[in-house]
């Protein structure tokens, strides 16, 4: 009977450092998702304070035009917002996070930007700084879409 009695507290403590784990690590994954958010609120609204408070002081946007390996600075970037306005199709542009993985202090984050035109996949590199996620890099690949007769 004790060794019945043993086994269920073993069994009740795992279960209980198991379920602390999976209450921690989505913890995370929502303050993972805090940058993120808000960089989909940046192309929402054209605002780039939302970029500022997404991105780490220093990174850049790695991506492939035309052949070419291209980069820019995240302050190069924000620059492009300019105007502080959405575009003129927002209403018609879609966005979501499609995936999160975090370990330890680094994370990814996949991100779709669905528009009109194109659809853009972008992958984030996102580290915890000073106790605050914070993306760092940012790579995508753009995929023009096939435009519709009468367009």
């Amino acid at each position: 009977m004790k060794k019945y009695l043993v086994l269920f507290v073993l069994m009740a403590i795992g279960s209980s450092i198991y379920g602390y784990k999976i209450m921690a690590d989505e913890r995370e994954k929502e303050l993972v998702r805090i940058p993120l958010e808000n960089y989909l609120k940046g192309h929402e609204t054209g605002n780039p304070e939302f970029m500022k408070k997404a991105f780490y002081t220093e990174g850049k946007l790695i991506f492939m035009r035309e052949g070419k390996y291209m980069t820019r600075t995240f302050e190069e970037y924000i620059a492009g917002m300019k105007d502080g306005k959405p575009a003129a199709d927002e209403a018609q542009r879609k966005r979501w996070i499609e995936s999160i993985d975090i370990s330890g202090n680094a994370a990814t984050g996949k991100i779709i930007l669905d528009y009109p035109n194109v659809k853009f996949t972008d992958y984030m590199t996102l580290l915890k700084i000073d106790g605050e996620w914070k993306i760092v890099n940012k790579s995508f690949y753009a995929e023009p879409k096939e435009k519709k007769q009468g367009e």
